[in-house]
């Protein structure tokens, strides 16, 4: 299969490239630096033996003709943006690199352009505590957002509009907090909100991103995701 990864170069990016990779997919990496990934990013891939193939895009997500021909005879699209700043400077000062939009504008473009080209799957990492998760968080996330994430998490209740209201054949995978432990952890995936453990490796989202572009058992869905207890 041909995938699209945009925002390659983060860390759930980097994890579901590789991951694709060891599944002996044909990834094309969209990001601003994507041309720093290494061609052997395959061999942490959890979900196969072989190696497939890469090929690396640098470009602007907010740039829709750059995203169009990222996405033209691609057989799906992945999109894990964010921003890679320090959330306290992010919400005093804004980003220094990113468009605060980034994923709403990222993943209009690239709905756009999936509907332009005829592509019909996507993929799409939002986070726990957005939209259909929102009432399940505890008062202690309630205050992080609020005071540290408040816009950035804004920003993805606009992007999982746009994917629920594109018409292409979407879903919707929201992680609890992120951690770059080395081994991808047993994951728990749910589809109405539960978590095990409050926590999960950035490998593990890599590889549910991977899953949820190979299955259609979540299409249409968002499936919170956490490390199994």
């Amino acid at each position: 299969m041909k995938v699209l990864v945009v925002g390659a170069t983060g860390g759930c990016g980097r994890a579901v490239v590789a991951e694709l990779l060891g599944r002996e997919h044909s990834v094309t990496a969209f990001s601003r630096h994507a041309s720093e990934l290494e061609t052997g990013q395959g061999e942490t891939g959890q979900g196969g033996s072989g190696q497939g193939d890469l090929r690396t895009i640098d470009g602007d997500v907010t740039d829709a003709r750059a995203v169009e021909n990222a996405v033209a005879g691609q057989d799906a699209v992945v999109v894990t943006l964010g921003i890679s700043e320090n959330v306290m400077r992010v919400r005093l000062l804004g980003p220094a690199h990113t468009a605060l939009d980034v994923r709403s504008r990222g993943t209009r473009n690239v709905v756009a352009a999936m509907k332009h080209r005829g592509v019909r799957r996507l993929v799409v990492q939002s986070t726990y505590g957005v939209g259909e998760t929102s009432d399940r968080l505890s008062l202690k996330d309630r205050l992080f957002f609020a005071v540290f994430i408040k816009q950035q998490a804004a920003d993805h209740g606009v992007q999982e509009s746009i994917v629920r209201e594109s018409g292409v054949v979407w879903t919707i995978v929201q992680p609890i907090y992120l951690t770059d432990d080395s081994v991808a952890d047993k994951e728990f995936v749910s589809t109405t909100g539960e978590v095990a453990v409050r926590k999960v490796s950035r490998k593990a989202v890599g590889r549910v991103l991977a899953d949820s572009v190979e299955k259609d058992e979540h299409v249409g869905a968002s499936i919170a995701v956490s490390t199994a207890s």
